[in-house]
């Protein structure tokens, strides 16, 4: 794939400087100025491939990685396939996670993996399945929703209700409570949790408790009103090896190849957030989606919508995933479970 040697949607200032607000959290880390070179060396392989199906097939989806001190996934977690159909009669693949002792009518977490639309599984982020799955009040549906660019905006939202309503509907089967659910997501998966936390909102269905937003993009970058919020981080952190500009530039292209403002893609532009569940946010401070973050946290509390947010200096985009064994990556867990906790509970 051959991506642009600068940003597409942002005017890169020859005389930038570090914008007042966020601009600190930029400092790298230095167990991550240590493991960089490996990174950037195996996400240059991999964008080296012709297009996103090459870059799906050597990626794979294999388990996540536990971090050290984590949960066993083989014992402490079942997994097992399922299929929907959804509106178009496409079977779209669910992956239910849950534990052995799970107890009757749990809260299901519902889950979009990330990937920037185009790549990536169940296991994209899967850890995060697994430790919600090790709550005994959580049962974890993961969709694997269909991916651009065969499938461009809005195919992956629509999945994504399709999926919601299904499990709803089959709620006995899962063992969950059709009015206890969390919608969740890592990166484009926060990006779809958020969004379909305002569809179903906005299209009367209930059971929304919840909603986690991992390192989320909420706006896309030709439309973020920059009137209203600081902007600095995707110049800033442009060439963060995990996530550059040009590697979200391409995922954008495949994704809304032809952009105008929509709150499916960027729910920061949403005409209201009021009455949406309560947020956890966790962002990271040398990532290029790190402002549109703290843009979305702010909007969504001035609606009214309760917040819960951390950020970790100096880290890039998706680090627990790409770096487990980071004392941060255990923080993030920690802080992930407890909002779990407080949000969770079985009706048994």
């Amino acid at each position: 794939m051959q991506l642009k040697d600068k940003p597409q949607h942002v005017a890169v200032d020859p005389a930038f400087r570090p914008l007042p607000e966020h601009g600190h959290l930029s400092e790298k880390c230095p167990d991550f100025v240590a493991a960089e070179p490996a990174i950037d060396a195996i996400y240059k392989q991999l964008w080296a491939l012709p297009d996103f199906q090459a870059f799906r097939e050597a990626a794979g989806d294999a388990d996540a990685v536990m971090p050290p001190g984590g949960p066993d996934r083989y014992r402490d977690v079942t997994t097992e396939l399922l299929q929907f159909p959804a509106r178009d009669g496409q079977l779209v693949e669910l992956k239910v996670y849950k534990s052995p002792q799970v107890k009757p009518n749990a809260t299901l977490m519902y889950r979009m993996h990330g990937g920037g639309h185009a790549i990536g599984g169940h296991e994209t982020d899967g850890a995060e399945n697994v430790y919600a799955a090790t709550n005994p009040n959580i049962v974890v549906v993961s969709i694997r929703y269909r991916l651009a660019p065969e499938f461009p905006f809005p195919l992956q939202g629509n999945d994504c209700i399709d999926g919601l309503v299904w499990c709803k509907k089959n709620a006995k089967t899962l063992g969950v409570d059709p009015e206890k659910i969390i919608v969740a997501g890592s990166s484009a998966g926060a990006n779809l949790a958020a969004v379909l936390a305002i569809m179903a909102r906005d299209q009367g269905i209930t059971g929304i408790v919840a909603q986690v937003l991992h390192f989320p993009t909420t706006c896309h970058p030709k439309f973020f009103p920059w009137d209203k919020y600081e902007y600095g981080s995707w110049i800033q952190n442009m060439d963060n090896c995990v996530l550059t500009a040009s590697m979200m530039d391409a995922f954008y292209e495949a994704y809304i190849p032809d952009p105008k403002p929509d709150h499916r893609h960027s729910p920061l532009l949403a005409e209201s957030l009021a009455k949406l569940p309560p947020a956890l946010i966790q962002i990271a401070g040398f990532d290029i989606l790190r402002d549109e973050a703290f843009a979305y946290a702010d909007a969504l509390r001035a609606a009214g919508v309760e917040v819960t947010i951390y950020s970790y200096k100096g880290l890039p985009h998706c680090f627990p995933s790409v770096i487990p064994t980071l004392p941060q990556t255990a923080t993030f867990y920690e802080i992930y479970n407890e909002f779990l906790k407080k949000h969770a509970s079985s009706s048994g």
